[in-house]
């Protein structure tokens, strides 16, 4: 591991080069998990079954909220196919993360080290520590922050999901 931080000039460890690096950094990856997300999955396919099990769930309740037995039994029939979707589409989603889950977890060992407790960024009114006990240091919030502003944008550049859902 020390060979690794060696590659990580100091210049990284202050910010604003810290923030600059973080910033760039979830954005490459979210970038790069967000295109191999796009290769291996068929969002119209994902987009098709979420909207059938959307509707199931929608009819059941309101049957189940109607009273309505008949309409209940015959969509109980339908519950079985209605999970093998749901089961599908976990599973679309676990691919790119099984995919990236031994390389994320070595980069923040890297980068837990290389930074080890300095900040990385301060936001304006919390400073470079949040007062919760998981996420106190700035390098795990700022990346998570980052990361989500990251992936959701580039979830709708390449159609993985839509404004409107």
């Amino acid at each position: 591991m020390p060979v690794l931080l060696d590659i990580l000039p100091t210049i990284l460890q202050t910010i604003p080069y810290a923030t600059l690096f973080i910033f760039s950094l979830a954005a490459l990856i979210s970038l790069l998990t967000t295109s191999v997300n796009r290769l291996l999955t068929n969002p119209q396919k994902t987009k098709s079954a979420r909207k059938e099990v959307t509707e199931w769930n929608k009819e059941l309740r309101q049957a189940q909220r109607d009273k309505d037995k008949k309409t209940v039994e015959k969509l109980m029939k339908k519950q079985q196919y209605v999970m093998s979707l749901q089961t599908k589409m976990m599973w679309q989603s676990m691919k790119v993360s099984l995919l990236f889950l031994v390389p994320l977890l070595l980069m923040w060992q890297v980068l837990g080290g290389f930074y080890s407790g300095r900040a990385v960024a301060y936001l304006p009114g919390i400073g470079a520590n949040l007062p919760l006990p998981i996420f106190s240091y700035s390098l795990i919030w700022f990346y998570l922050l980052c990361s989500l502003l990251f992936g959701t944008a580039f979830s709708h550049v390449f159609g993985l999901i839509e404004v409107s859902e």
